[in-house]
């Protein structure tokens, strides 16, 4: 019998559920006005995250969130992407795994691209 894998994509603004499992910070920059203790996260996995480049080209315009999500799957093949998303794919393994994000709509961002990716 197959194993499901539960990932959420939420916002590391908000406060964590009880359904979190393990909470893992994907962007690359730490969130402004965030403390460190606020978070509540298990992990920074910012390897993990897409090109400086890339994140500027995107700006999250919902226009090109599907070429976001084509260049950022391909920049995934990068080695030290692939070593933190195979690093994901073991912690989403035993419990329920978390991407959050700092942007004000995670459902166009890396953590949801992240969660299709995982979820396959």
């Amino acid at each position: 019998m197959a194993k499901t894998t539960t990932i959420h994509v939420r916002r590391v603004y908000d406060e964590p559920t009880g359904d979190d499992g393990t909470r893992v910070l994907v962007d690359r920059v730490w969130p402004r006005g965030m403390a460190k203790d606020r978070a509540h996260l298990d992990e920074w996995c910012k390897q993990v995250a897409p090109s400086t480049e890339l994140r500027t080209w995107y700006a999250h315009d919902p226009e090109r969130f599907e070429e976001f999500a084509r260049r950022y799957r391909d920049e995934l093949r990068d080695p030290e992407r692939a070593e933190a998303l195979a690093h994901l794919r073991e912690l989403a393994e035993n419990r329920p795994l978390t991407l959050l994000t700092s942007t004000r709509r995670p459902e166009i961002s890396q953590a949801a691209v992240l969660a299709d990716v995982l979820s396959a």
